[in-house]
């Protein structure tokens, strides 16, 4: 079966390469996508065979194996040319998801900087190879006002190209709030306040024509009064907000769903007339019946997870993939 869907993935992006000209970027929370090799650097001890969670090799092929059918399943069998990734290790876990799965067909290509962050998740990229090529990395931090180090996950900013035309993007995922909005809020706003730096000094360095692509997990909605340091000069529009206000969301809280995973756009990817062109209502949650399953506290479905609490349950992750489309001229 694996050798069949592998052959049939490799027949579909074929043809989509042959054509070129639509293409799908996606962002996805992989809950905690660890190896089972210790690393003395980082806090992943839960994350071992003889941890509290008993990872073992078995289990972290099965994930890798999930998570590649929900990529699959996101892109409605054609592989996303675009994924950016959080929750992930390291670049060994990566390899093993794009070679050791379904994702091979994909020809994907690998984006990582470590982050100081104590767990040791970071942030990634991949892009397939046969669309686009890497220009630029940079990761980055904000600055600390009482000069404590800043140990969380950085902002991971990739430019690529694709033919002669340059796509910029900026891949976040903010502290939660979970621990009370007090506790990382100041550290939230000045992550959220470099990344529309950034943002703002790419659009004006292009004179206002740079295609920009700020996505991630951004631990709240687009409502909040934070995501308004993206939005409210004008530069990006969230794709994410017109569902959000519907009630559709990526991550379940309490009962409650909720748009923290999202992708905003420039204006230049909004306009019809620009060379990126994010197509409107594209946007969307991907929640095929198999990345969910009944919950059992509040009424309605939830994001079918690797564990609930410390109970392995085989499923993919707490959050649900996002994804949009864009056409390229």
């Amino acid at each position: 079966m694996r050798i069949i869907v592998t052959i049939l993935l490799i027949s579909l992006l074929t043809v989509t390469t042959a054509n070129g000209q639509e293409f799908s970027i996606m962002f996805y929370n992989v809950e905690n996508l660890f190896d089972t090799v210790d690393d003395t650097t980082k806090n992943d001890d839960e994350f071992l065979p003889g941890g509290e969670r008993r990872w073992t090799a078995s289990r972290y092929n099965r994930k890798l194996n999930a998570l590649s059918r929900a990529v699959a399943a996101a892109g409605e069998w054609e592989l996303p040319s675009l994924i950016g990734l959080c929750e992930v290790e390291n670049e060994e876990v990566l390899k093993d998801l794009v070679y050791g799965t379904i994702l091979s067909a994909g020809n994907y290509g690998i984006v990582h900087r470590e982050s100081p962050d104590p767990r040791g998740i970071d942030l990634a990229l991949l892009y397939r190879r046969d669309r686009f090529s890497v220009e630029e990395v940079r990761a980055w931090l904000p600055e600390s006002p009482d000069n404590i180090p800043v140990t969380t996950r950085n902002l991971l900013y990739v430019k690529v190209s694709g033919g002669d035309d340059t796509l910029h993007l900026i891949l976040c995922h903010l502290p939660s709030r979970r621990g009370g909005v007090l506790t990382a809020e100041g550290l939230r706003e000045r992550m959220i306040r470099l990344a529309a730096g950034r943002v703002d000094s790419i659009i004006n360095a292009s004179g206002g024509r740079a295609a920009v692509i700020v996505m991630g997990d951004f631990n709240t909605t687009p409502e909040d009064e934070l995501m308004a340091a993206l939005t409210g000069n004008g530069n990006l529009v969230n794709l994410s907000a017109s569902l959000s206000r519907e009630g559709k969301g990526s991550y379940k809280y309490q009962g409650k769903w909720e748009m923290i995973d999202q992708v905003l756009g420039s204006h230049s990817l909004a306009d019809s007339a620009g060379v990126w062109h994010a197509e409107p209502g594209s946007f969307r949650v991907v929640d095929a019946p198999f990345l969910l399953t009944e919950d059992e506290t509040y009424p309605g479905v939830r994001p079918l997870p690797t564990y609930g609490g410390y109970r392995w349950t085989g499923g993919y992750s707490d959050h649900l993939p996002v994804i949009v489309r864009v056409m390229h001229r």
